[in-house]
C-alpha cells in the first residue's frame, strides 16, 4: 500500500473534522445523493483539480500565478475559481491590486489525497 503524503495545509486551515465513517451511516437519501453528485461534478474537472492541487501545495495564490501554473489564460482560471468559490470550496481576499485564493474546506485536501491514493492503487492493480 502506498504511503499517504502529508498535505501542505495553510497555517489557518483547520484539519478536516472527524465524522462518522460512511459505512456506519444510514443509506444515503436520494436528495443527499443528488447533492453529493453535484459536489463531485464540480470537482470532476481536470482544470479545477489542477487549480486545487496548486492551492493545496502553496496555500494562497493569485489568478496570474495560478494561470501560469496550469498554463491557461487568467480569465479562464478566474472563471474556474469562481465556480469553486460559489460552491464554498475556496475563499479569496484582496491583496493590493490583486486577489488571493485559498482552499477553505480542509476536507477538499483530504479528498485530493484520497483521489491520489486511489489513482496510484488502481494503476498498480492494472499493471499487475
Amino acid at each position: 500500500m502506498p504511503t499517504m503524503r502529508a498535505a501542505r495545509l495553510p497555517a489557518n486551515l483547520p484539519i478536516c473534522p472527524p465524522k462518522e465513517p460512511v459505512v456506519r451511516q444510514p443509506l444515503i437519501s436520494s436528495a443527499k445523493a443528488v447533492e453529493l453528485a453535484g459536489l463531485f461534478k464540480i470537482m470532476a474537472n481536470d482544470t479545477r483539480l489542477r487549480l486545487l492541487h496548486a492551492l493545496a501545495r502553496e496555500g494562497e495564490l493569485g489568478v496570474n500565478a495560478l494561470a501560469l501554473a496550469v498554463g491557461m489564460k487568467p480569465q479562464a482560471v478566474s472563471n474556474q475559481l469562481q465556480r469553486l468559490a460559489n460552491r464554498g470550496i475556496l475563499d479569496s481576499r484582496r491583496n493590493g491590486n490583486g486577489i488571493l485564493y485559498r482552499i477553505i474546506d480542509p476536507c477538499v485536501v483530504d479528498l485530493l489525497d484520497r483521489g491520489w491514493c486511489l489513482l496510484a492503487d488502481s494503476d498498480k492493480r492494472q499493471n499487475e
